[in-house]
């Protein structure tokens, strides 16, 4: 699944592309996405929890990533991230079994970072 610095290099050289492309539509998405991370009547922690659930329902290995390396930043357990994914896995049925496989390792490697 690759490398949390080879994860997060690429992501920011990219969005640096994107933003660099001066498209207005494409800024306020992203101003959007956040400010929607902002603390608000939800918690931070909460946020990224239902941001790593959904990014697995949906089967988005580069969102599963991003949040997993936030939910590493906020403090989650093992355990936390676990149970979670095991919720966000009964959603979404069977077929996020793949990405489940790949958010475990990229979680492992978190670890040893």
């Amino acid at each position: 699944m690759g490398l949390p610095e080879d994860f997060n290099a690429y992501r920011s050289k990219m969005n640096e592309k994107i933003m660099a492309s001066d498209s207005l539509i494409i800024k306020r998405i992203f101003n959007l996405d956040t400010n929607a991370y902002q603390e608000g009547s939800l918690d931070l922690r909460t946020k990224e929890m239902i941001g790593l659930t959904c990014s697995l329902v949906l089967r988005c290995d580069d969102c599963v990533k991003y949040h997993l390396g936030k939910c590493k930043e906020v403090g989650f357990t093992t355990e936390e991230v676990n149970e979670a994914m095991g919720v966000a896995t009964l959603i979404g049925g069977t077929i996020v079994i793949p990405h489940l496989r790949r958010a475990f390792e990229y979680w492992e490697s978190l670890q040893n970072v």
